[in-house]
């Protein structure tokens, strides 16, 4: 049997088997269950729901980091969770300081990193939504 000849004749199949790329990385997030707060004194809260796309391959742990875009500097803080599949990370898989703009509204970024077992970044995502 001709080895070379039926790796060609395979090729085309091992292409077209769709895989996970860090560009394909993504998360969305919801507010719902967040108490409401626009007093300036952020509550500690569980984490919301995030659904996740893309996870690549090899993933171990996701970094999760919030910001206030208007104020950046502000730790709202975050949480790793570790990773062992599946499209949901759900509320309580770690606590930071709830989104709480004094004065309006504010727009606040959820940045996930992927990284593998030794800690070395795989993907990033990010998402954001206004509050309230």
């Amino acid at each position: 049997m001709n080895f070379k000849i039926l790796g060609m004749a395979l090729l085309p199949f091992v292409l077209a088997v769709p895989q996970a790329s860090a560009a394909d990385f993504s998360i969305g997030f919801d507010w719902s269950g967040l108490k409401k707060c626009t007093s300036g004194n952020p509550n500690t809260v569980p984490n919301p729901t995030f659904k996740l796309r893309g996870v690549p391959a090899g993933t171990a742990s996701i970094q999760f980091r919030m910001i206030d875009l208007a104020v950046p500097s502000y730790p709202h803080g975050g949480g790793t969770v570790k990773y062992s599949g599946g499209s949901t990370i759900a509320p309580g898989a770690f606590r930071y300081r709830s989104p709480c703009p004094p004065n309006g509204r504010h727009t606040y970024q959820w940045t996930a990193t992927a990284k593998d077992a030794k800690g070395k970044k795989l993907a990033e995502a990010k998402a954001r939504k206004p509050y309230p």
